[in-house]
């Protein structure tokens, strides 16, 4: 198999001879340690599995197997397009992985929101009642490596806004940044043994796709919508349980609507040009906090904004409402409609891969 990150740095080659965030990379090299210790002979199989969360108390995460294969990325000419995704088609090769069948729930994300632990802005341990410094990641006296990875300060705010049953295990967790969703995917990769992240966008849309190459994975129709998806004419103005409409053909729920979902790559209008065709597992990395993709539409999006090839972007518009300055690097206060899901590729990446996909944020970006 190609490497994925040789494979991947279409736009901004200069990224592979840099490593973000190096003060962390221990913590990255311990994870990836306790990830090949674990390897496992029969994941070859590519079965769907249940992934247990130790610190989310009886929380789990089910993922399903998405098989290697090829499709067109974007929208085909005359399918109703946005102005932000008029990048050509371009045929692209896919590596099997493994994907969430749901967005990520309350029950697993919020242990890691609410940690417990004193934490400064950047959310490192805070050993010197000084917020705004940056600490080593070791662990000390008590603290475990779990403990080392940066993880969030408290919300200013309720981040379910009030919407659903509060932080329940049925409902997405959203207001999430890319950074937060990041490290996650890392904390929850050092529980597990197994190596977790976003989906990068070619990932996301093949499989929202599923082997269709239609507007939706359903069809062309939006009238079946309300079968398949949570938005802006069903939702009753707030986000909904996850899982109860209708499955893609892959056994994937919500890829269309509810919580919008954030993927790995940064945002550039012409994406697509920049890729070859037949190229392999493409991304473009993250360096700067906005913009970034995100996919799916959401609860409160009108139907266009909800097919399978539609992009939307991040911006500092999204945290408003958050008094703080700087603003939290964890938390978009003005999204109560933005949420992720997770991916777990077959082929374990190097320590530099790992470390490149949970330290490409926050970014350099002052807000």
């Amino acid at each position: 198999m190609r490497s994925l990150l040789l494979t991947a740095l279409i736009a901004t080659p200069c990224l592979a001879e840099e490593l973000p965030n190096p003060q962390l990379l221990p913590t990255t090299k311990a994870i990836h340690e306790k990830i090949a210790a674990k390897a496992d002979p029969k994941a070859q199989e590519m079965k769907g599995y249940t992934e247990p969360v130790p610190l989310a108390e009886g929380g789990t995460v089910e993922l399903l197997p998405i098989p290697a294969g090829k499709f067109k990325i974007g929208s085909p000419d005359g399918e109703a397009k946005r102005g932000e995704d008029e990048s050509p088609q371009k045929e692209i090769a896919i590596e099997p992985f493994w994907m969430a069948k749901v967005e990520t729930t309350w029950d697993v994300y919020r242990p890691f929101m609410e940690n417990g632990k004193s934490r400064n802005k950047d959310g490192t341990l805070n050993r010197d009642s000084d917020m705004t410094t940056s600490e080593a990641p070791e662990a000390k006296e008590s603290e475990t490596l779990i403990d080392t990875i940066t993880q969030p300060t408290p919300p200013y705010i309720p981040m379910h806004f009030s919407m659903g049953d509060g932080y329940s295990k049925d409902y997405p967790a959203v207001g999430i940044t890319h950074h937060a969703a990041n490290k996650f995917c890392e904390w929850l990769s050092a529980q597990t043994g197994h190596f977790y992240r976003l989906p990068t966008e070619a990932e996301w849309e093949y499989a929202c796709r599923a082997g269709t190459t239609t507007a939706y994975s359903f069809g062309d129709d939006p009238a079946q919508l309300p079968e398949y998806a949570w938005f802006m004419e069903n939702s009753e103005f707030q986000y909904q349980k996850v899982g109860v409409k209708k499955a893609n053909p892959w056994g994937l729920h919500d890829m269309h609507g509810n919580a919008a979902e954030l993927v790995h790559d940064q945002y550039l209008p012409d994406a697509y040009a920049k890729i070859k065709d037949g190229a392999v597992n493409p991304w473009i990395p993250a360096p700067n906090r906005y913009p970034t993709v995100f996919r799916g539409g959401h609860w409160d999006a009108a139907p266009e904004t909800l097919r399978s090839a539609a992009r939307s972007k991040t911006d500092p518009a999204l945290k408003v409402v958050d008094p703080q300055n700087p603003k939290s690097i964890w938390y978009f206060t003005n999204a109560s409609w933005l949420g992720f899901r997770i991916v777990r590729p077959l082929k374990t990446p190097s320590i530099e891969e790992m470390h490149k996909a949970w330290n490409m944020g926050p970014g350099p970006t002052v807000e």
